[in-house]
């Protein structure tokens, strides 16, 4: 008998990209339960950075994991987390979940003039 393996509205499965993507909302909702600010800022996940000019250049040690945009003129503040950087980094689930949310901690902590420290007291303790 053939037919679908799964109904329609359930995924088989989810890109890299998706679960990543997850992954940063996983850490952006652990933080707003203590900030309710965050939902001011926009989370965003990119493949790669961009260098901001063109003599810029990265090695393995230097290439930024995440980053920031302040809010300006109307404009919302912006969270970036880089995906490849991170997932090069990491080689489980659970240690890149662990790196997705001190990248977001320290971004944050970045954009609210604060230390990870005070935005998670938990960060680095991993």
């Amino acid at each position: 008998m053939r037919g679908p393996v799964a109904p329609p509205q359930v995924p088989l499965a989810a890109s890299r990209g998706e679960v990543f993507a997850d992954l940063v909302q996983d850490s952006v909702e652990r933080l707003e339960r203590r900030w309710p600010q965050l939902a001011d800022i926009d989370f965003l996940v990119l493949d790669v950075p961009r260098p901001a000019a063109p003599a810029e250049a990265w090695n393995d040690e230097t290439v930024p994991l995440g980053g920031t945009v302040p809010s300006r003129e109307g404009r919302r503040g912006r969270v970036v987390v880089y995906r490849r950087p991170v997932e090069i980094r990491t080689k489980g689930r659970d240690e890149r979940a662990a790196l997705v949310h001190e990248v977001v901690v320290e971004q944050v902590a970045e954009l609210l003039g604060l230390t990870p420290e005070t935005v998670d007291p938990r960060y680095g303790e991993d």
